[in-house]
């Protein structure tokens, strides 16, 4: 197809709706950079919550498929993943999985640049806020820079180009201020010849969401740097959002885990300290469970692991390109059995096997570290990590060469033990990408002299994580009318 009208014309159809004159010409722009022959050109799609940047990257999809065009859908999570091939009725995949593969059988926990084969095919990557390239990653996998290696994976192969898709209101990666997969510049730096366009009018419930209402209060709020004082929070008309006082909030919970599940109900926070009090008490008070860990919990994966998905690879699976080709930090699993707990090295472990929701539910046995369940640290701190490893390192006497003994260590299922904690509360970070029914969002203690842009982005990324209902947990009146 040639001609732009009629390719606009048929994402159009597929919209199932009449565009506003702004997706209209987000429709034209994106039909010219389908149809152009020209090389390293990028789409950038970029929309705020409800302006219907899924609706419209939906029709897109459906549009290609329909006329036989192949594309490519990649997410920087698991549960990204999964929201993005839900709403795009398609298959997708994590970055990581799709860029990267396993070095060499002799070096497992290494994954270097895969070679990219779709020929003419378009990449489009969901929630690009997320991708990060400070090179601060592990080094396991390619370079390190995941922008980075993305970007050379794409465009190494004919008639091959991307669109990513976000929201720059959301929080850009740890550490940074702005995210560089949807900076303007940064896609430039690399030679690329950057079209697209930023979604801003609201269109998807507008009158009745409260979540939604609030959320462009809060971008707008971000564009015109309004952030030196609290955001007053529209509840009154709304029956999407509300004030949880705590001493309604197990109640409240209770009756979330009942009409939507544990797996669609979540609280958001801003620590992982705030986040440890939640899910001890939501598991002592609620799910009653006694045990330290037990079948049913839910757990989060703390620390990217290399070691357990290979142990678990099945021998008919292509190495290196299995459904997981590692355990990823922010993964969710459910603990279906538990056993033989021990201690070691003065550190607790135990043998689990648990089931992976966003990926298939796919089911793997490995040994977990019991200590990081409850610790206030994001997961095993340095010292500790340190601690272990000159631990096991001791318990291979026998084997004087360095270089094997430090063989054996990567070999080792107690150094090798996944990290993991409590899935009920999380940091907001870890639950971005992600979407729940409902959200429980509590903001601890915040002055005004804490305030600034990465306070409104924390609040309205927490806000959009919820589908049906937001309950703001200990909310002072003063910021709510």
């Amino acid at each position: 197809m040639s001609n732009r009208g009629d390719l606009a014309t048929l994402v159009v159809q597929n919209l199932g709706f009449e565009p506003t004159p702004e997706q209209e010409l987000a429709i034209r722009q994106c039909a010219d950079f389908l149809l152009s022959r020209a090389d390293d050109q990028v789409f950038l799609l970029t929309g705020y919550a409800g302006t219907g940047k899924t609706s419209l990257v939906s029709a897109v999809v459906k549009t290609l498929r329909e006329l036989k065009q192949p594309v490519m859908l990649l997410a920087p999570t698991g549960r990204a993943a999964k929201v993005f091939s839900l709403y795009a009725q398609t298959p997708a995949y994590t970055i990581h999985k799709k860029i990267y593969r396993q070095k060499s059988l002799s070096d497992p926990d290494t994954f270097q640049a895969n070679v990219n084969l779709h020929k003419h095919t378009l990449f489009l990557v969901d929630e690009a806020s997320m991708i990060a390239n400070d090179g601060l990653g592990s080094s396991m996998f390619g370079t390190g820079r995941l922008l980075d290696d993305l970007i050379h994976y794409v465009y190494s192969c004919e008639g091959c180009r991307l669109m990513l898709i976000g929201d720059t209101a959301q929080l850009p990666p740890v550490g940074k201020q702005q995210s560089p997969a949807l900076s303007t510049p940064v896609l430039r730096g690399y030679g690329l010849q950057v079209h697209g366009t930023c979604l801003t009018q609201v269109v998807r419930q507008r009158g009745a969401s409260g979540i939604l209402w609030n959320a462009t209060q809060l971008r707008l709020c971000l564009s015109e740097m309004q952030v030196f004082a609290f955001p007053r929070l529209r509840l009154n008309g709304f029956p999407d959002i509300r004030v949880m006082p705590g001493d309604e909030l197990i109640e409240a919970l209770e009756d979330s885990f009942y009409h939507v599940g544990h797996d669609e109900t979540i609280v958001i926070t801003r620590s992982n300290k705030r986040a440890n009090i939640f899910n001890c008490g939501i598991r002592a008070r609620i799910l009653d469970f006694e045990e330290e860990l037990c079948g049913g919990d839910q757990i989060m994966v703390a620390k990217n692991n290399y070691f357990w998905a290979e142990q678990n690879r099945d021998a008919s699976e292509p190495r290196g390109h299995e459904a997981m080709p590692f355990i990823a930090n922010g993964d969710v699993a459910v603990v279906i059995r538990v056993h033989n707990e021990r201690k070691f090295y003065g550190f607790r472990f135990a043998d689990v096997l648990l089931r992976f929701p966003d990926y298939d539910n796919r089911e793997m046995e490995v040994t977990v570290l019991l200590d990081t369940l409850q610790s206030e640290a994001p997961a095993l701190t340095h010292e500790a990590q340190e601690q272990l490893f000159q631990a096991v390192w001791e318990d291979y006497p026998e084997i004087k060469d360095r270089r094997l003994r430090a063989q054996r260590i990567k070999e080792d299922i107690y150094y090798n033990a996944l990290q993991i904690k409590y899935a009920y509360a999380v940091t907001c970070h870890k639950a971005q990408g992600g979407q729940w029914s409902h959200v429980y969002i509590d903001q601890g203690y915040v002055t005004q002299e804490m305030l600034s842009a990465d306070y409104f982005r924390w609040l309205y990324t927490a806000l959009t994580r919820a589908t049906e209902r937001v309950y703001l947990v200990n909310w002072p009146a003063a910021q709510v009318e």
